[in-house]
């Protein structure tokens, strides 16, 4: 109410109670000056600015080309500030006239200055893609939007004070507020905080191939503060807590440098000697053949005779590939193994199946037969 009675009392001053306050001569005045400033801040934008741009593109480095595009329409807006400013002083303005024109401008003046410096966190995030090396895009992108909104916040906050009103009881009152959310919010906080630790120790990145243990094994798409969204390679989204991550063994199979194979040929136990070495130097000549496998001493490669199982003399392949990417792998695997059934073939073995040896004995009218009546039935 009291609000609206100091309104009806401006008007009226205005207006009724002092008609010679504004003369035409001072409205005239100010509205020449104000369109002054324009017609400079044109000039500027036009001349000033445009020069910069131009100057900025032949420079080799593109910070000073964000700087300009950045600040062109802030210092616009501080003209046409200083404008209002000076058609204001020359207006004939007294009482609680005065002291809203005043903080009217005041709050012009303050609301350009935060542009600027909101204007500036766009270059500012432009130079720290460059450490994308040490912080990731989410945390740049993290670091961009908490300065911007705590220049917004300090901008409005100021421009509260000039008019009177208090920002601490108001900050205050949030406090109280944000302990009642926190009681009852325990969980997104703890999704917010592993969240940000997932992105300051960088365990991983969007477009990552993770594996988290017994819960989802996807393509990362997108980190959040509280969730992180993981596509299966059924095509299915899973959005998984933050929380979770911090609970379960979480594998990064896209920061593998290489990728294993790991068999155990099984051959037939009626393999000479001779030819299981024949095998094992064939199998490793032709490894070291071939680039899509990692020598020695860079990675291990070992084939060797391991031992003799139930059906079959085992010989261990244990090598890596030269490439991590999973077709590639598939690829080399494949060529692995036609090379391994063609060297088996061509030494005079074969590979093992499981297999049992039956003895059956013949018993005649006499009694049991001699050893040499038993015969032997392979079962397969």
């Amino acid at each position: 109410m009291d609000v609206w009675q100091q309104l009806r009392g401006l008007i009226e001053q205005l207006w009724t109670s002092q008609p010679d306050m504004l003369g035409l001569r001072d409205l005239l005045l100010a509205f020449v000056i104000f369109i002054i400033f324009a017609i400079f801040r044109g000039l500027l934008s036009r001349f000033v600015l445009s020069r910069l741009e131009r100057l900025t593109k032949r420079s080799k480095t593109e910070i000073d080309d964000w700087l300009v595009k950045a600040l062109d329409r802030p210092f616009e807006f501080i003209v046409l500030s200083l404008g209002v400013f000076f058609a204001v002083q020359v207006l004939p303005f007294s009482g609680l006239v005065k002291v809203i024109a005043d903080n009217a401008v005041q709050s012009l003046f303050v609301f350009g200055v935060f542009w600027i410096l909101h204007a500036l966190t766009d270059p500012l995030s432009h130079m720290l893609r460059r450490l994308e090396d040490i912080l990731t895009s989410e945390i740049i992108n993290w670091l961009g939007s908490v300065v911007r909104w705590s220049i917004i916040a300090l901008g409005a906050a100021t421009i509260l004070q000039i008019w009177g009103i208090q920002v601490a009881p108001i900050i205050a009152g949030f406090g109280l507020f944000g302990v009642a959310v926190a009681l009852g919010a325990q969980d997104l906080f703890k999704n917010l905080l592993a969240g940000l630790s997932i992105l300051l120790e960088q365990r991983f990145r969007v477009g990552d191939w993770v594996e988290v243990t017994g819960v989802v094994e996807g393509v990362v798409e997108q980190i959040g503060f509280r969730s992180t969204r993981i596509r299966r390679f059924d095509r299915a989204p899973v959005t998984v807590p933050n929380n979770v991550f911090a609970d379960h063994a979480v594998i990064n199979y896209a920061g593998m440098t290489h990728r294993r194979i790991f068999w155990r040929i099984g051959l037939v136990y009626h393999t000479s000697s001779e030819q299981l070495v024949t095998i094992q130097k064939n199998i490793m000549d032709w490894l070291a053949q071939n680039p899509a496998f990692v020598d020695p001493p860079e990675l291990p490669c070992h084939v060797y005779i391991e031992g003799f199982s139930d059906c079959s003399i085992d010989i261990l392949i244990y090598v890596f590939t030269s490439s991590s990417e999973w077709q590639d792998w598939l690829g080399h695997r494949q060529d692995l193994a036609l090379a391994v059934k063609k060297i088996v073939q061509e030494a005079g073995s074969d590979f093992a199946f499981p297999s049992r040896t039956v003895y059956v004995e013949n018993s005649g009218s006499s009694g049991l037969a001699n050893a040499g009546d038993a015969e032997n039935i392979i079962l397969d």
